[in-house]
């Protein structure tokens, strides 16, 4: 059996089934060739880390240079950007992309983790005669746009140096601060089901199962977002508590997850690839192709190029010419002037510099074509 035919195995492996190590641990081939610097688009499935997926890339790409621009969770699926190579120094301009999400929300039921990978801690229940069509709109309008939400408790944000997920596995209480959010879009994308939930002795009267309700969700939001903490908060609204059972995400910025590749396939490729007479490596996404997806796009003279090679910066009027990105989601929004960032580029097309505007300057941030 090849290595992509054992992660194909693994991935149609359910959660709980005997393959856990097997399921930490990718078994993925080394890559003959380093990868061209670049991104890296690829499907994560249920069960990895994020950082279990890095150190499967690592063998792929045959370089310890790979990192991510942000996380999903182990029980979440779908789209994962890394960066391999000189592509690691962009990630910390697209961790801020907008991301886009196919959720399932369970009504009726909480947990410890606001997902299904928690322990149920009340079972108030739900019915679908309960939730009229305007009742469950209207929650779901009231948590569309700007809004202010408190993450999950169980999330990596750090409490004093110290991680809110270990202070709860810890035992500690914790509070965190609710923070700007915004959800572009919050939708039905199918009828709502019944399920059952086990009520496990969180009922008042400690019996039976109790009736469910069973939601998809789309959710277009913000970088900083918690889906989770959505399906808390709409479960609160409703009075019946809820949480996450199934996670996917489907676009961060303007990559979507059509174009994804799944561990199994970059495997299958990279064995392909080994016994080639010239390897070339994992296939990833070039800088030029992020850079002119995710930004806008400044066409440089030889002289302007030349002196942001050197590091040195241009006069801000420069960035009047910049061009819109190649596609119809950019990376995220641009905010004030000075977070603005705007690819420069060469004549001929090579990628020269990431600048942002800085008084009456514009300054490169990431110089990637240096002299």
């Amino acid at each position: 059996m090849t290595a992509s035919e054992r992660l194909d195995l693994v991935h149609r492996t359910g959660p709980d089934s005997g393959h856990e190590r097997a399921r930490r641990r990718p078994d993925v081939p080394r890559g003959a060739v380093t990868a061209v610097d670049g991104v890296l688009v690829v499907d994560k499935p249920q069960g990895l880390t994020s950082h279990d997926v890095v150190g499967a890339t690592r063998r792929l790409a045959a370089t310890r240079k790979v990192g991510h621009a942000g996380t999903l969770d182990p029980m979440a699926t779908g789209l994962l950007l890394l960066g391999i190579g000189r592509a690691t120094r962009f990630l910390t301009y697209l961790v801020g992309a907008d991301k886009t999400y196919e959720a399932t929300v369970r009504l009726g039921a909480e947990t410890t983790t606001e997902d299904a990978d928690g322990e149920i801690t009340a079972t108030r229940g739900c019915r679908i005669e309960d939730l009229p069509e305007d009742r469950l709109q209207e929650a779901l309008t009231a948590l569309t746009g700007p809004i202010q939400q408190v993450p999950s408790a169980v999330s990596a944000i750090k409490v004093d140096g110290v991680r809110a997920y270990q202070r709860i596995r810890d035992g500690q209480d914790v509070e965190l601060r609710a923070r700007p959010v915004t959800i572009h879009e919050l939708r039905l994308t199918g009828e709502p089901r019944k399920a059952i939930v086990d009520g496990d002795g969180a009922r008042s009267d400690g019996s039976g199962t109790v009736e469910a309700v069973d939601i998809d969700i789309l959710v277009s939001c913000s970088s900083g977002t918690y889906v989770r903490a959505l399906a808390r908060d709409l479960g609160r609204a409703l009075g019946c508590g809820a949480h996450l059972t199934a996670l996917r995400r489907t676009a961060v910025g303007p990559f979507d997850i059509d174009e994804a590749h799944t561990l199994a396939d970059l495997s299958a490729q990279v064995e392909a690839d080994a016994s080639a007479p010239e390897p070339h490596g994992v296939t990833t996404v070039a800088l030029e192709e992020v850079a002119r997806r995710c930004f806008e796009r400044l066409a440089l003279s030889q002289d302007e190029a030349r002196a942001l090679r050197y590091g040195q910066p241009l006069d801000a009027a420069v960035l009047k010419r910049a061009e819109a990105p190649e596609t119809r989601r950019p990376q995220a929004s641009p905010g004030t002037a000075e977070q603005r960032v705007v690819a420069g580029f060469a004549p001929g097309g090579r990628l020269v510099a990431l600048l942002r505007h800085q008084g009456p300057r514009a300054r490169p941030v990431l110089v990637l074509d240096p002299a």
